[in-house]
């Protein structure tokens, strides 16, 4: 039997670790960070010092365009259910205009 080629050498060693690949207990966790702390009461204090801030240039003359187009306008649903677009009933009725019966 020969090991398979993911496995020769030291290229196995350049590929991402995962939890396969180690005992029980390890934690990869997500590499977002905390924003703030526990309070010994059980609530979350939000540190602002900590919030990450996204600055956005002046995008006036900027020359590349977005994959949308600004022209397209918003469009809100008129539904007469309480539960609006989650309704099944309705589902199924938009369902059925778009594709045809079974």
């Amino acid at each position: 039997m020969q090991p398979t080629r993911a496995l020769l050498g030291m290229r196995y060693r350049k590929l991402r670790l995962t939890t396969k690949d180690v005992n029980k207990g390890f934690y990869k966790g997500t590499g977002s960070g905390a924003m703030g702390r526990h309070t010994k009461y059980g609530g979350y204090v939000i540190e602002w010092d900590k919030v990450r801030t996204y600055v956005c240039p002046d995008l006036t003359n900027f020359k590349l365009t977005p994959f949308v187009t600004n022209n397209v306008r918003k469009t809100y649903g008129q539904y007469e259910t309480k539960l609006g677009p989650k309704d099944p009933q309705t589902y199924l009725a938009r369902w059925k205009s778009e594709n045809g019966l079974d």
